[in-house]
């Protein structure tokens, strides 16, 4: 009789746990779909750095980010990823901005939830125009392509013969000279649209004429950054719509905490931490 009892209440709650009602780790099914889709997303930004990484590190010519990434506002120069720190900086700002958003929502704060998600919103958008800026000068100011690489790193100790314009050294004027690991940049003349290749003269006697960098370094740059540029534009679209959303009232007659808020701030944290291993991965290694 009791181990009749016991299969009774076995099969009881079998059932109640298929029915659906309970849901797993405490998470609703929202929550869950875009965990899953972060964790897959992820997938893809780690192969396209563990790409990179082999290949920077497998060519010897690879440009160094501090010389590449040294431009700012101004025409200032000569100053080593300070933008991108600056770039850097304003989307973790942005990322506080939403967990502050998040915190409003579980208090049901609708006029607290809106605020902050358009501080979220601006950090954004802030961020989107430094990349649009460092994008516009790379490509229109130092002719940067995704099949076209000036910058190079030298391989071997020398001489120019060559000045920074392409005109032979006069013999009253001591020629630059490089050393192997340097990074150069190959300028463009806008004027007759040639590029400015400069002679140079090993210690071994030997002559050359400064070669393009990998074009790899020019795709991945443009790539892995586009791409995660689209996840921030994405972020900023569904931001903006779910602050209309929460402005219009409509998750507050839902009482369940705005959960639409923490669901989007779950993806732009994931953005936010990309960002800091591209960071990593592009301009600090």
């Amino acid at each position: 009789m009791d181990s009749v009892a016991v299969h009774s209440n076995v099969a009881e709650n079998d059932q109640d746990m298929w029915e659906g009602g309970k849901t797993p780790f405490k998470a609703s099914y929202g929550k869950l779909m875009m965990w899953y889709f972060l964790v897959s997303d992820a997938f893809t930004f780690a192969g396209f750095l563990i790409a990179y990484g082999t290949l920077k590190f497998s060519v010897p010519t690879w440009p160094l980010p501090d010389f590449v990434f040294s431009s700012l506002p101004g025409g200032i120069t000569h100053a080593p990823l300070i933008f991108v720190t600056i770039m850097t900086f304003v989307l973790i700002a942005s990322s506080v901005t939403m967990v502050r958003a998040v915190q409003e929502g579980h208090r049901e704060n609708k006029n607290g939830v809106v605020f902050w998600m358009g501080m979220t919103i601006l950090g954004g958008a802030a961020f989107l125009g430094c990349q649009a800026w460092e994008w516009t000068t790379l490509i229109g100011g130092e002719n940067m392509t995704v099949t076209t690489n000036p910058f190079g790193s030298h391989v071997i100790d020398g001489v120019y013969l060559d000045d920074p314009h392409g005109h032979p050294y006069e013999a009253s004027i001591q020629p630059e000279s490089f050393h192997a690991g340097e990074t150069y940049l190959i300028h463009k003349d806008h004027e007759t649209d040639k590029w400015i290749q400069r002679r140079y003269q090993t210690s071994e006697g030997q002559v050359g004429v400064q070669e393009f960098g990998p074009k790899a370094f020019g795709a991945l740059f443009f790539f892995i950054t586009g791409f995660h540029g689209f996840h921030v534009f994405s972020g900023v679209l569904f931001l903006l719509i779910i602050m209309v959303n929460a402005a219009s009232g409509i998750y507050a007659a839902r009482k369940n905490g705005y959960e639409m808020v923490e669901k989007i701030g779950l993806y732009w944290h994931f953005v936010d931490l990309v960002w800091v291993f591209v960071f990593l991965a592009y301009y600090l290694l």
